[in-house]
């Protein structure tokens, strides 16, 4: 079983998760929303998956659209299962219309779950009384469903409810057995092992075996990491060392398949360094890294294994105060959770001892309660790593989220105590990836957290206390809100004061929103107010005013003094919030030009080893979304403008050097002379981040040089046609073959070099498909034709 295919859905993101786009990704619109369908008066069920109704052994399809169910007032009634509670009581076709005496007056899918909840609890007796619509008749039904008993103030924690749905679920796990080495199984393994039980040693030790020998020559990074964590975990709760040979053999593949940067993707980094496809991918990268940390635990102790284990976990902390852990290596997730990053980095940390990062990611996996649902092709991933990552805050945090989340759990847990997936409401990015998932020992690890019999799940003391009761209540606050409540407006009903107080929040999130909600209904009357609280002593409060200013635009203009100050504080993070506040106030801000260009020419290694600052300046300066010099460079200075470009052609990310591209088109001829050998270095050189958006800047410097009849252009376009990243290449080839064309007859003594290219496509590429495969090949042996027929010999130059 395969854990999921991105490879076909991974670009829906990226004009989200890019730089300068981000911003976008949660403001308010208006959304164009489907009919809610009347069941009983001929409704028909959209093409959308239904859920699981918890201990029932029924399954029902609710109304959802934009990634929620607020509008649901109806389940349908979609399948049945013989000899559960619902059998002979519900059909499908039934229309369950709401809870006791009461109809749905909110949403079904919630008050449903809510419902079970409170009939499993003792003075609720096991019964669950519904309104039912029955062929053309509503009236009364009542479920029995299993006395379970009630949630803890701090469940999982001291919470014989929650002990009992892990005992239960641990025996319907060994029961279906743990058979081939997929990621489901990896964890059903590790909720056995969690549970302590000796019964399920020769079980657990059979799977080990297997794990130890896995292999994957597919996308090894999805299943290495949570084999390499099932494997160490089983080491150190065991002492059984006959795996330690499979423990280093996954370790070391993962440490050789790192990339440059410290960053893994869909598969192992490439013979360059670089990583192939869409690049950089978080979700996979952090279960990897803590396998590896888990590994090096169990006794591995390498050099190269504890350099990548802190290559990964340097990349991943530039995310600490910023948002959420994005898709890859993007700017901040505007969410306090992106499908389960925010929790796994809180486990990573708080194995690393690394209490600041701990404190931040485990406070916005907490606050991520609303925000669980969605995931790029689904929420296994955000369910999975909840709890665990919330846990870190302390069991009064983990009660206080039980109370915001437990429904979904309740609805997801079938009769016999096993958990399927239920997936993302419609509208949230759903691929049904993970519609065939045991999901039952992902659940289970969140009931095992109390024993703390992994590291998975606490056996380490936390790098952090504990949060108080006032302390939860705050973090929990910064949840609410943005989501369940907006319909299509986040903030909406707060006040200026509480949207400038906002600003202040330990939150970046918070701060953000607040900034967008007074762009909304502030204006210019707040600009004051900010202006001093970019001027006080508060980082925070200096973020969110700088986040402010941007979403006012030239209403803030008055303010470009002082960001244009800003712009030498010595904070990383709060001069990058002043540049892009200043892109975003037009004419006025030109005046701080100068002060940018000489801030990307003059990066800060030691500071900031990633140039994450000039990725930035680059976005605010030439992007061709807004860049402040996108449309034109009159009036700017050469010399200082070509210092800062030849630095950003050097960028690591590739959507930074990508964002010159607009200095190519608005220099003349004559003006980029100075600038071809950064070019041309531009474009021989790979970005090593940001993979999926470093072509782009490469065609466009070879389009420059074959301009000039530069022959190191001409023989880059030959080297890179064969190179090039294997996304859109169908597309690429064609515009590569173009510009070799430019060189007329000159490109002769390229032919046979071209000839090996064609067979290559036709005969030996790989993981491509194979029309598109040909159809590259024929584009390269009809430019070798039109080559051999050109009689053009145009005199080419060298780069000194």
């Amino acid at each position: 079983m395969k854990p999921l295919n991105l490879l076909s859905n991974a670009v829906i993101l990226f004009s989200a998760l890019t730089l300068g786009c981000l911003g976008t990704a949660n403001d308010a619109r208006a959304v164009e929303t489907p009919p809610v369908p009347d069941f009983t008066q001929g409704g028909k069920r959209p093409d959308t998956h239904d859920w699981t109704l918890g201990p029932t052994g029924a399954r029902g399809w609710m109304y959802a659209a934009n990634g929620r169910s607020t509008n649901a007032r109806q389940i349908l009634v979609t399948a049945v299962t013989k000899g559960w509670p619902a059998d002979g009581i519900l059909s499908i076709g039934d229309v369950i219309l709401g809870i006791g005496d009461k109809p749905f007056d909110d949403d079904a899918r919630i008050r449903f779950a809510r419902a079970i909840t409170l009939a499993e609890q003792q003075q609720g007796g096991g019964n669950l009384r519904l309104i039912r619509w029955h062929a053309g008749k509503t009236e009364n039904a009542s479920l029995k469903i299993p006395v379970m008993g009630t949630y803890s103030d701090t469940a999982p924690y001291n919470c014989q409810k929650s002990k009992k749905i892990l005992e239960t679920g641990c025996q319907v796990i060994a029961k279906r057995g743990l058979n081939d080495v997929t990621i489901p199984n990896n964890l059903n393994a590790l909720a056995l092992l969690a549970s302590g039980k000796k019964e399920y040693g020769p079980m657990l030790a059979d799977y080990a075996k297997k794990v130890s020998n896995y292999k994957s020559d597919g996308m090894a990074t999805w299943y290495y990491g949570y084999a390499g964590i099932f494997l160490a975990e089983y080491l150190l709760a065991t002492g059984d060392q006959s795996v330690l040979p499979g423990i280093k053999r996954i370790a070391m593949e993962c440490v050789k398949g790192q990339s440059g940067v410290g960053t893994w993707g869909h598969g192992f980094a490439l013979p360059s360094g670089n990583l192939g496809g869409y690049g950089s991918m978080n979700l996979p990268a952090l279960p990897l890294t803590i396998s590896m940390v888990l590994a090096r635990q169990a006794g591995i102790h390498e050099p190269d294994l504890d350099r990548a284990i802190a290559k990964s976990a340097g990349f991943l902390r530039w995310y600490v105060n910023k948002g959420a852990i994005p898709y890859g290596d993007h700017e901040p997730w505007p969410g306090h959770e992106d499908n389960g990053k925010c929790s796994i980095a809180t486990i990573l940390y708080d194995l690393l001892g690394d209490q600041v990062a701990t404190t931040f990611f485990a406070r916005m996996s907490m606050a991520g309660y609303d925000e669980r649902e969605r995931g790029h092709t689904g929420n296994f991933f955000n369910i999975l790593w909840a709890l665990p990552g919330v846990s870190r805050c302390g069991p009064v945090a983990t009660g206080a989220y039980w109370k915001e989340q437990s429904w979904y759990y309740d609805l997801a847990r079938g009769p016999d105590g096993s958990f399927a997936y239920q997936g993302s409401p419609d509208g949230e990015e759903e691929h049904n990836k993970y519609t065939n998932y045991d999901c039952t020992g992902g659940y289970m690890l969140t009931y095992a957290l109390p024993l703390k019999s992994l590291y998975m799940t606490g056996k380490k003391p936390s790098a952090v206390p504990a949060l108080n009761p006032k302390e939860v209540a705050d973090v929990i606050a910064a949840g609410r809100d943005y989501f369940a409540a907006r319909n299509g407006i986040g903030y909406a009903g707060r006040t200026n004061d509480q949207l400038l107080a906002g600003l202040s929040s330990w939150s970046p999130i918070v701060r953000l929103r607040s900034a967008q909600g007074l762009a909304r209904q502030a204006k210019a009357e707040v600009v004051p107010a900010l202006q001093k609280m970019l001027a006080g002593p508060d980082r925070n409060a200096q973020y969110g005013a700088c986040e402010a200013l941007e979403a006012l635009k030239g209403e803030a203009a008055s303010t470009v003094p002082t960001l244009q100050q800003t712009l030498k504080h010595e904070d990383l993070w709060l001069r990058i919030r002043a540049a892009r506040a200043l892109r975003s106030m037009g004419k006025p801000a030109m005046a701080a030009l100068p002060d940018m260009l000489r801030l990307l020419a003059t990066p800060s290694p030691r500071q900031d080893p990633r140039g994450m600052e000039q990725r930035y300046l680059c976005d605010a300066l030439f992007d061709s979304r807004g860049g402040m010099l996108a449309r034109s460079l009159e009036g700017v200075n050469r010399e200082a403008l070509y210092a800062a470009v030849r630095v950003g052609l050097r960028n690591e990310d590739g959507r930074a050097r990508g964002s010159i591209c607009t200095v190519y088109q608005n220099l003349s001829s004559e003006e980029i002379k100075p600038l071809l050998p950064a070019i041309h270095q531009a474009v021989v050189k790979a970005a090593p981040s940001g993979e999926m958006f470093s072509d782009g800047i490469r065609v466009e410097g070879l389009k420059v040089l074959a301009k000039h009849r530069v022959k190191e252009g001409m023989d880059a376009c030959v080297v890179y046609t064969r190179q090039q990243n294997g996304w859109r290449s169908e597309k690429r080839t064609p515009e590569l073959m173009n510009i070799l064309l430019t060189y007329g007859s000159r490109a002769k003594p390229a032919i046979p070099e071209l000839t090996k290219i064609a067979d290559y496509f036709e005969k030996d590429e790989k993981d491509f498909p194979r029309e598109l495969s040909r159809q590259k090949a024929q584009c390269v042996r009809d430019t070798i034709r039109a080559i051999e027929a050109s009689t053009e010999s145009p005199q080419l130059i060298r780069l000194k």
